[in-house]
């Protein structure tokens, strides 16, 4: 499992929208939304080849930088981290207290009920 810090987020929505990109790219890309210099866009690079979340390739004149784990599976490992560490692993517990905040607007209740309509068809046809 990889942990990304905030920031590492930012490089990898970056990274997943277009790959692959050089530091330069990224740099600038940064440097008008977060301020962050080359030094810090290097440093966040590195941390994330160690973690294994991304890897770069020589290119003529520069490091083309890749992901390595898909947007689907990173956004899955950080819900589950969360849901474990603030709701105790509970789904409903999360639910039940987005609810009592009224935390979801009504287009978010209709769009929980086609997701949660969609699985209870998915699990019919599965026997489950």
């Amino acid at each position: 499992m990889i942990k990304l810090s905030e920031a590492e987020w930012k490089v990898m929505t970056q990274l997943w929208q277009r790959a692959p990109q050089t530091m330069m790219e990224l740099t600038n890309h940064f440097k008008n939304t977060t301020g962050w210099s080359k030094h810090t866009v290097l440093t966040f690079l590195r941390r994330m080849e160690e973690k294994k979340a991304i890897h770069y390739e020589e290119g003529e004149r520069a490091k083309l930088y890749y992901p390595d784990i898909e947007r689907g599976e990173a956004v899955l490992q950080e819900t589950e981290n969360f849901l474990e560490k603030v709701f105790d692993g509970k789904m409903g517990l999360m639910i039940n207290t987005m609810v009592e905040k009224k935390a979801l607007s009504r287009e978010e209740i209709t769009q929980m009920y086609e997701i949660l309509r969609k699985a209870e068809e998915e699990s019919r046809h599965n026997g489950g």
